[in-house]
C-alpha cells in the first residue's frame, strides 16, 4: 500500500531577506557594486536605508551612462550627497565611512564644491581611515592645453576651498591634467595624510621646465609617473618616500634625481629612449641616501639600454641592500656581461631576472641599438645571489656564455630558471608568422632544453635548472 502523498505547508508571501539582520545585510552591500546596492529597496523593504550605512563607499562617475558631461556630474554629484546626507544626524559615529573613493571628472561647473562640503562634513568627524580621488580631465575629444591648465587651476582652487577634506586624503589620482610649476608640491604638503601620489598623461604648463618635489615634512610613500611630460624630475626632499615608478618620461639625463630619500625601497623605471636622449649613470639618478633601496626594475622596452655600467665603488653605498635587481626589454642582439656590474656593486643580491626580445617594429624616433661593453673583475665573488631568471632564450650562445659568468662568479647560486620570450606589445599583434599557434613556444621549449644540456655537460655544479 502507498504512502499518503506528504503535504507540504502553504507557500507564504514572505520576504527572506528581510529576516536578516541589519549588520549581515551591510556585510552582503558592502560586496556589491555601488549602484546595486542603491537599487537595494527594490529587492527588500528593509534595504533602503542600508546603502547610507555601508562604511566603504566607491563611487565612479563613468558609471553613469549620460551622453553630455554635465549630466553625468549631476547625477554622480547627487549620489554622492544623497550617501552622505544622513551621515551627518548620527552623532554616535556609528555608522561612519571608513574608506570612501571617487573617481570623478573636472569641468568648469559648481559640482566640485558641493562634492567638498558633502565630503568635509563627513571627514571632519574623525572616522575616515581611507580617502581617495581620482580626478580626470573632460573626455579628450574637447580638450585643449588651455582648458586643461584651466582645470588644473581650477582643482588648484578646490584644494584651498576645502583645506580639511585634502588634509584627510590619503590616495590622488590625476589623468590629463595640467599643473603649475609648484602645484604638486603644494598638493603633497596641504595633505597631511596623503600617502599614494598618481599621474597619468599629466604634464607642467610649461614642458621645458623640470618638476620639483620638495616636501619635507610630508608622509607621502608612493609617487607614480606615468607619462608625465616635464624635462625631469626632481625629488628634493622626500623623507618618507618607500616606492617610485616613472614610465614613459620624455626625459633629459637623468629623467629622474632623487635627493633627500632616506626610506626609499623600490625604484621602477621604465621607458623607450629617443634619438636625442642620452644614457646616463646610476650613480647620477640615485641618491646616496637611499641606502635602504631594495628593489631595482628597468625596463627598455627592446630599444637602447639607456643606462651605463660604471664602476662598483660609485654605487656600493647605494646599492649594499639591493636584493633584487629586473632589467627587462633587452634587445635580444645585446651582450648580457654588462649585467654583472650589479653584482659586483650590489653585495646582498639575492635576484637577477633578464628579459630578452627583439622589437620587429621600428619605432619614431628611436636611437640606434648599440652593444653595452662591460667586463667584470676577474677576481668577483658574489656570495648571495641565489636565483637567475632569463626570459627570452633563443640566441643559446649568448644565453649560455652569460649563465657560465653567472655561475662561476655567484657561488650561492641555486637555481636558473628559463622562460621563453614575453608578449611584445608593440610587434606581437603583426608578427603573424611568428605567434602561430603554438610554433613559438615550441621552438622556444626546444632552446632552452638544448641551453639546459650544455649548461649541464660535464659540469658537476648543483645548480638546479629550471625550464618553465
Amino acid at each position: 500500500m502507498e504512502s499518503p502523498p506528504l503535504k507540504l505547508p502553504a507557500c507564504r508571501d514572505e520576504d527572506k531577506i528581510s529576516t536578516l539582520t541589519d549588520d549581515l545585510l551591510l556585510e552582503i552591500l558592502e560586496r556589491l557594486d555601488l549602484r546595486e546596492a542603491v537599487r537595494a529597496d527594490a529587492v527588500s523593504t528593509q534595504w533602503g536605508h542600508l546603502p547610507h550605512r555601508v562604511s566603504r563607499l566607491y563611487l565612479n562617475a563613468s558609471h553613469f551612462r549620460l551622453s553630455r558631461m554635465r549630466e553625468r556630474m549631476d547625477a554622480f554629484t547627487g549620489a554622492v550627497r544623497s550617501l552622505l546626507r544622513e551621515r551627518e544626524c548620527d552623532c554616535n559615529n556609528s555608522h561612519a565611512v571608513k574608506s570612501l573613493s571617487l573617481l570623478f571628472y573636472l569641468s568648469p561647473s559648481p559640482h566640485l564644491s558641493s562634492i567638498g562640503r558633502a565630503i568635509e562634513d563627513v571627514v571632519s568627524r574623525g572616522e575616515s581611515k581611507w580617502l581617495h580621488f581620482g580626478i580626470g580631465s573632460p573626455p579628450p575629444a574637447s580638450n585643449t592645453a588651455p582648458l586643461l591648465a584651466e582645470i588644473g587651476q581650477q582643482f588648484m582652487s578646490f584644494s584651498r576651498t576645502y583645506p580639511v577634506t585634502f588634509w584627510w586624503l590619503t590616495r590622488l589620482t590625476f589623468e590629463h591634467l595640467v599643473f603649475g610649476h609648484s602645484n604638486i608640491t603644494d598638493l603633497i604638503s596641504a595633505s597631511g595624510r596623503l600617502r599614494h601620489l598618481t599621474l597619468r598623461l599629466c604634464r607642467l604648463v610649461d614642458l621645458h621646465s623640470a618638476l620639483k618635489v620638495d616636501v619635507p615634512t610630508s608622509g607621502i610613500q608612493e609617487l607614480e609617473f606615468f607619462g608625465f611630460g616635464c624635462t625631469q624630475i626632481e625629488l628634493i626632499s622626500v623623507p618618507k618616500l618607500r616606492q617610485v615608478w616613472c614610465q614613459y618620461l620624455l626625459f633629459e639625463n637623468p629623467p629622474v634625481c632623487f635627493g633627500y630619500v632616506p626610506e626609499l625601497r623600490v625604484v621602477r623605471l621604465f621607458s623607450k629612449a629617443k634619438a636625442w636622449q642620452a644614457s646616463f649613470t646610476l650613480s647620477e639618478c640615485l641618491s646616496k641616501s637611499a641606502t635602504n633601496l631594495s628593489k631595482l626594475h628597468l625596463d627598455f622596452f627592446h630599444q637602447k639600454i639607456w643606462i651605463q655600467p660604471e664602476h662598483p665603488k660609485q654605487l656600493t653605498t647605494i646599492l649594499r641592500n639591493l636584493t633584487s635587481v629586473f632589467l627587462l626589454g633587452i634587445f635580444s642582439e645585446c651582450d648580457l656581461s654588462w649585467t654583472l656590474f650589479f653584482l659586483e656593486a650590489a653585495p646582498a643580491l639575492k635576484n637577477i631576472a633578464l628579459s630578452r626580445h627583439s622589437c620587429i617594429m621600428r619605432l619614431e624616433n628611436s636611437p640606434e641599438k648599440t652593444n653595452v661593453v662591460w667586463k667584470p673583475s676577474k677576481d668577483l665573488k658574489h656570495l648571495n645571489l641565489k636565483v637567475l631568471l632569463i626570459c627570452g632564450c633563443e640566441d643559446e650562445d649568448k644565453v649560455t656564455n652569460y649563465t657560465r659568468l653567472v655561475v662561476g662568479r655567484a657561488v650561492g647560486l641555486n637555481s636558473i630558471m628559463l622562460h621563453g620570450e614575453y608578449p611584445c606589445e608593440d610587434c606581437s599583434a603583426t608578427d603573424l608568422e611568428r605567434h602561430k599557434m603554438g610554433k613559438a613556444s615550441k621552438v622556444g621549449e626546444a632552446s632552452r632544453r638544448r641551453i639546459k644540456e650544455r649548461l649541464t655537460h660535464g659540469s658537476s655544479s648543483s645548480v638546479e635548472i629550471v625550464i618553465c
